[in-house]
């Protein structure tokens, strides 16, 4: 007669449902891990550093990718993806709408995104469509195109860099679009 392992026998007590755990807060006051932060240091402003928060919220929050710390995701192609949240470690090939890297967070690749908000670091082609928001701890190096720019104080943007990011890889860049070369 086989005896039944308690792995497989009922649990003496309820599990713990899932939506119990608060879910971390993002947005001002928090930041990627949900850890409150002082707003009143920060020197962009709350607006702008929500930005990703606000555009995925527009749409419904669609899907979402989070990679955790500790995680290592490498050699993909990320599609279909709306808000990719990245605090672990990512290489691959990606088209999304929002990117947002936590302080935590590297990013190692090719990026076509609308908006990006970056407190990590970022390594590759990175085309930002909108606006690329580069926080005190963030690191941007690379091939970097975008629409807008904010650079918070310590932030770091080197390599390649030219403004005027377009979904078409093959336009011409504007004749007042100049390109700038940049090292940290």
């Amino acid at each position: 007669m086989a005896s039944q392992s308690p792995f497989f026998g009922k649990r003496d007590r309820d599990p713990e449902p899932l939506t119990s755990r608060p879910a971390p807060l993002m947005g001002s006051g928090t930041n990627l891990s949900g850890t409150p932060v002082g707003s009143s240091s920060s020197a962009i402003p709350a607006s702008v550093s929500n930005a990703a928060a606000n555009a995925a919220a527009k749409e419904g929050g669609g899907a979402k990718l989070t990679v955790g710390p500790n995680i290592k995701l490498k050699g993909v192609e990320i599609t279909d993806c709306d808000t990719l949240v990245v605090e672990g470690l990512v290489e691959a090939t990606m088209d999304s709408r929002v990117m947002q890297i936590a302080e935590t967070g590297a990013f190692k690749g090719s990026a076509g995104i609308d908006i990006a908000e970056i407190r990590g670091i970022f390594e590759g082609n990175l085309t930002v469509r909108e606006r690329l928001v580069i926080h005190a701890t963030g690191k941007v190096s690379g091939k970097i195109r975008y629409g807008k720019v904010v650079i918070e104080e310590g932030g770091q943007l080197s390599g390649e860099i030219s403004v005027g990011a377009s979904a078409d890889k093959s336009a011409s860049k504007p004749a007042s679009a100049p390109t700038l070369q940049a090292a940290a």
